[in-house]
């Protein structure tokens, strides 16, 4: 494991996910993307769905947690007009979100791995 995610535990892991898209889907460009699949209402079935998948991927990347089963990628491939952009953007309000719950170290390891993901599905979108 790496040594960055001594700190990173399952909580703090929901806590970055659940404290993440509350300001993602009020993003005046990346909100729409996400309110066209799961609504605005961020306290709906649908987005608590969503969260606990992604919350299981945070695992996964960084504490390799086995429980998630998904392709993170094959959902954008549906997404119309994302942009390179958007997912720059992205990862600005991640990172925002990174340094409001993590010490620097922790945090490094997110932007490290985030920023790895974010670069794979541009190229694999052809972004």
């Amino acid at each position: 494991m790496d040594e960055r995610a001594k700190s990173i535990d399952d909580e703090n892991i929901e806590k970055l996910v659940r404290t993440f898209y509350p300001e993602v889907i009020e993003d005046e460009m990346i909100g729409p993307f996400f309110i066209e699949k799961l609504g605005n209402d961020i306290n709906s079935d649908i987005w608590e769905e969503h969260l606990v998948l992604l919350t299981q991927f945070w695992r996964f990347v960084t504490l390799y947690d086995d429980e998630y089963k998904g392709n993170p990628l094959r959902p954008h491939f549906d997404i119309a007009g994302l942009s390179k952009e958007a997912f720059e953007r992205w990862l600005v309000l991640f990172y925002e979100t990174v340094d409001c719950v993590y010490d620097e170290n922790s945090g490094a390891l997110f932007k490290q791995k985030s920023t790895e993901i974010a670069e794979n599905f541009m190229r694999r979108l052809e972004l």
